[in-house]
């Protein structure tokens, strides 16, 4: 949208409003994540399938393929070139956006609830694997490198003495339900089943500060930019925010360190649970969507007092996710696993397209000027086409976009990466993926197809470009109907 159109009234607005619609050909979506720059959406299905949104266009701009099963979480690079995927089918892959490969294929020894990358090393992430210690993984070299992290809880020296072998077992069975870095990559914050928040130098895989938040399951854990702000999500169906202090402060001193609760979001009077929440890109917003309903509740920190209930489909909503430069907020929905999305109307002003141009209430009367309508010459007319058509247009060149993300020496600057624009994505408008075999006939595409990777070494890979499906008498046969011969 051309911004010039728009009431700068509306740009100073920081929260969306109303249900603006939804993303075409998203499959069933699980998982969705904004890239740093924010033109870019993630989003993981149901069926192992990745694909990349276009923000300004709502179209495809890529597919990946790799998992097998329901992808849990997707994290971005800060150059936002890579991205990191986990899927329940214990497996997590790096990507490389410039040509969609699989960069990394890192297999876990059980499922997997969150992995994060390092926010500065694309090349290392954390996860939080299901009931079992988290890991910290160098992909740096072809063999993947895993280090345990700690999950006890670190108690006072008091406590220490005073323990007794019931408490001493049950720090021994919590395990690490989600991770997250903060913006520096120093440390590592852990939430665990038990409600305890867990603070873990990344270079030293020690841990520095435990406190308990409550006595519940930490669902999620999210952080402002400027990493000083955290928001906790448990399942006591209450949302809190903490302020922290500079974890890069040499002198800070972690034995003497207490963290206080800042805010504690709930429904008092309907009881809901939150499945998701997130931050707006300032942090001056906290959004959650709930269980069993179809809203979404927007707080406000400064007040601590909701501010607004959003609109949604009819059916519960899951993952949220708030844009990091914008008022738009995306979601998705549980039952048919649809990305809906909520912004600002912006009414636009057409009276800015030129400055005679004036926008009326309703109809009068114009008074043309003497030569306004005058008949012009073909041979002028003629000439000034010609001159139109010898002006050349260059469309291929992506000039650099200047963006507010900040850097590493935490300025603004330029964007590093775009990811190559793919003309001829299959399937990018095809949520039922559904093929013609004739005319006005149409089946369900196969299963296999466009997955090489899943097809075992002994039965070989499929051609590019051939459809194969299984007759009634178990032969393969191809588009054509034709049968396929068996080697040998």
């Amino acid at each position: 949208m051309n911004l010039a159109l728009v009431d700068p009234f509306v740009l100073a607005q920081d929260c969306p409003e109303v249900l603006t619609g939804r993303l075409p050909g998203s499959g069933h979506s699980t998982a969705i994540r904004f890239s740093h720059h924010g033109d870019l959406l993630a989003s993981g299905r149901v069926d192992g399938i990745i694909s990349i949104f276009d923000i300004e266009t709502n179209g495809v701009a890529r597919k990946l393929r790799g998992h097998t099963r329901q992808v849990q979480s997707l994290s971005w690079s800060a150059t936002d070139r890579y991205l990191l995927s986990a899927s329940q089918d214990w497996k997590c892959v790096l990507w490389d956006l410039k040509d969609g490969s699989r960069l990394r294929i890192v297999r876990m020894e059980a499922p997997i609830f969150i992995a994060e990358l390092h926010p500065k090393n694309h090349m290392l992430f954390v996860a939080a694997v299901f009931e079992d210690q988290p890991v910290l993984v160098d992909i740096s070299s072809e063999v993947p490198v895993k280090r345990t992290l700690p999950t006890a809880p670190k108690r006072s020296q008091i406590e220490r003495d005073n323990a007794t072998e019931k408490q001493a077992a049950q720090d021994a069975k919590q395990t690490t339900t989600v991770t997250v870095f903060t913006p520096s990559g120093e440390h590592i914050l852990a939430g665990t089943n038990k409600g305890w928040l867990n603070i873990i130098d990344t270079a030293t895989r020690q841990l520095q500060y435990s406190t308990r938040l409550t006595n519940y399951l930490i669902i999620l854990l999210r952080l402002t930019p400027s990493g000083r702000d955290l928001l906790v999500n448990s399942t006591d169906r209450i949302v809190r925010t903490l302020h922290l202090p500079d974890l890069t402060d040499p002198k800070l001193d972690f034995e003497n360190l207490r963290l206080e609760v800042e805010h504690k979001f709930q429904d008092l009077v309907q009881k809901l649970s939150w499945n998701h929440v997130s931050f707006s890109p300032t942090g001056e917003y906290v959004t959650a969507s709930t269980w069993m309903n179809h809203h979404i509740y927007v707080w406000e920190r400064g007040q601590g007092s909701l501010v607004k209930i959003l609109e949604g489909p009819k059916e519960e909503l899951s993952v949220v996710e708030w844009h990091p430069h914008r008022p738009f907020v995306a979601a998705v929905g549980v039952d048919s696993g649809r990305i809906y999305l909520w912004s600002i109307l912006q009414p636009q002003r057409w009276s800015a397209l030129a400055p005679d141009f004036a926008e009326v209430e309703e109809n009068v009367e114009y008074i043309e000027r003497e030569d306004e309508f005058d008949i012009q010459p073909l041979e002028e007319l003629h000439k000034r086409r010609l001159d139109q058509e010898d002006e050349e247009v260059d469309v291929l060149t992506v000039e650099p976009v200047k963006d507010s993300v900040d850097g590493e020496e935490g300025g603004g600057g330029v964007k590093e990466f775009t990811m190559p624009i793919l003309l001829n994505v299959e399937e990018s408008d095809s949520e039922d993926e559904v093929v013609a075999v004739g005319a006005g006939q149409f089946r369900r595409r196969s299963p296999g197809v466009g997955k090489e990777w899943m097809n075992d070494e002994e039965n070989g890979p499929v051609a590019s470009g051939d459809e194969v499906t299984r007759n009634g008498t178990g032969a393969a046969v191809n588009g054509t109907g034709t049968r396929k011969r068996k080697a040998g």
